[in-house]
C-alpha cells in the first residue's frame, strides 16, 4: 500500500513503480528521493528538489517519510547519498536505521541535480 504524507500544500507519496517517494504540489512533481530496496536493506541514491521549490523544506519531507517507511517495514538504510548523510546528522533519533558499513569505501555522491534544472542542491537538510 502506498505510504503517502501531507504537510501544507505538499503531498509526498510511494511510488513504487518508479522506485522513489514523488512530492507534488497539486499534479506538479515537485522532487523525488530514489530508493533501491534489497532484502531487509534500503538505499538512497539521491534526493532531488526542482528548483524553483528549493527552500520549501521538501527535501527534509521526502527524507523523513522515506526512512519512517522504512522502519515501519523493518529494513535498514544505506544513506548512499550526500543529502541523506547530512539530514541524519541532523535528526540523531534515525540513525539507529543505519545498516553497518562493509568498508568498501562508504556511501556514493549526491546524484546529478534537481529535476529538469540541470546540476544544483536539493533543499538544506536542516528542514
Amino acid at each position: 500500500m502506498p505510504t503517502a504524507a501531507t504537510n501544507s500544500q505538499v503531498t509526498i507519496t510511494d511510488s513504487p513503480a518508479h522506485g522513489r517517494f514523488e512530492a507534488r504540489i497539486g499534479a506538479t512533481l515537485t522532487g523525488f528521493a530514489d530508493y533501491v530496496r534489497d532484502g531487509d536493506l534500503v538505499m538512497y541514491p539521491r534526493v532531488v528538489v526542482s528548483r524553483p521549490f528549493l527552500g520549501r523544506g521538501i527535501g527534509d519531507r521526502l527524507v523523513r517519510t522515506a526512512l519512517d517507511d522504512a522502519r515501519r517495514r523493518g529494513l535498514r538504510i544505506s544513506p548512499a547519498c550526500a543529502f541523506v548523510e547530512q539530514w541524519l546528522a541532523l535528526h540523531p533519533g534515525y540513525r539507529d536505521l543505519v545498516a553497518e558499513e562493509d568498508g568498501d569505501g562508504g556511501p556514493g555522491s549526491a546524484g546529478p541535480g534537481p529535476v529538469g534544472a540541470g546540476p544544483g542542491p536539493a533543499d538544506s537538510p536542516s528542514g
